[in-house]
């Protein structure tokens, strides 16, 4: 069966590792680049995905974050994981 092309809508969201504190059980490290959206996780754990997908379908879909947060493209956000954090940032790109 031949491999299906993930459908390409909405804006382009990009994640980026920010930080790793402990050992992240998924390898995750710091530096990673990779695209998201509502149909490609990029192989980013589950939990975490689970975590951000809301705020990655708002940046695809076009909403934006407030100003008091920095800037309407770009958020921080961290996994649940308190002992081992990993912390991503998520870019639209337009």
């Amino acid at each position: 069966m031949a491999k299906k092309e993930k459908p390409k809508v909405g804006f382009k969201v990009e994640g980026e590792i920010l930080a790793v504190k402990g050992n992240c059980s998924w390898g995750h490290k710091v530096g990673d680049i990779f695209d998201l959206s509502g149909h490609n996780t990029a192989g980013l754990c589950g939990f975490f995905y689970h975590d951000i997908f809301p705020y990655i379908i708002m940046l695809q879909f076009g909403g934006g974050f407030p100003k008091e947060w920095g800037s309407p493209d770009v958020v921080e956000l961290e996994c649940m994981d308190r002992t081992n954090l990993v912390k991503i940032k998520l870019r639209r790109t337009k």
